[in-house]
């Protein structure tokens, strides 16, 4: 270490400044084949948890509570009310999010519709405890909401509006749900008892709490 006429000892280059600047891949997009296999996981996932919800007789935040609750009033399979709530929200998916988005949104519906309609032939559950019914129920509908939004999909409904937030402004998925959810809870206190309530709180905070964990802006890469 050799010193100047001024300056004192000469000081090493920072360690820093010797490592080239750290840069995030880019990501590989994700196949044909890989999106419709998630797709084709996010309905099931979905139409399990609201199989799981009506067997409790509880309804939740977003459209799938939407849809459970108008099922209690409408003699349609919950899946089928799931997927008319949401048709004017397809012209909304494609202005906000675009085309691609939009096509698979609906293309969600119909899975959702199609196998709920053959849950409803298949698969019989009369009784479950409504904590189970929630905790269960409520964590499958937001592990297929965030399978489907890893996958550049959407339920639609509210669910839409969310992530075109997250994505324009940055507001968190969970969060914005959350504040949605309880317009919606709000409006099942007259179909619903206050102990179903209850627990209908519980399976949407469930639901948003899985967004809030897993679904943040710039955490992952895959398109």
């Amino acid at each position: 270490m050799r010193e100047g006429p001024d300056q004192g000892p000469a000081m090493p280059p920072s360690a820093d400044a010797t490592l080239p600047s750290a840069t995030l891949p880019l990501g590989r997009p994700h196949s044909i084949a890989e999106d419709f296999y998630a797709l084709v996981i996010g309905c099931i996932l979905l139409v399990i948890g609201l199989v799981f919800l009506k067997a409790a007789g509880l309804v939740t935040g977003g459209i799938a509570g939407i849809a459970l609750l108008l099922s209690y009033l409408v003699p349609l399979p919950t899946g089928v009310l799931f997927t008319l709530i949401n048709l004017p929200f397809f012209l909304f998916a494609h202005y906000a999010m675009g085309r691609r988005f939009a096509i698979k949104t609906m293309l969600v519906n119909a899975g959702i519709a199609a196998f709920s309609t053959f849950a409803g032939g298949s698969m019989h559950v009369d009784q479950m405890h409504p904590f189970f019914a929630a905790i269960v129920g409520g964590t499958v509908i937001g592990l297929g909401i965030l399978v489907l939004a890893r996958h550049q999909a959407g339920v639609g409904g509210t669910g839409v509006v969310t992530l075109w937030l997250q994505r324009t402004r940055g507001w968190n998925a969970g969060r914005t749900q959350i504040a949605l959810d309880v317009v919606i809870l709000a409006a099942a206190i007259p179909v619903v008892s206050t102990g179903q309530l209850l627990w209908s709180v519980l399976s949407a905070a469930a639901i948003s709490l899985i967004l809030i964990a897993w679904h943040r802006p710039g955490r992952y890469i895959g398109h």
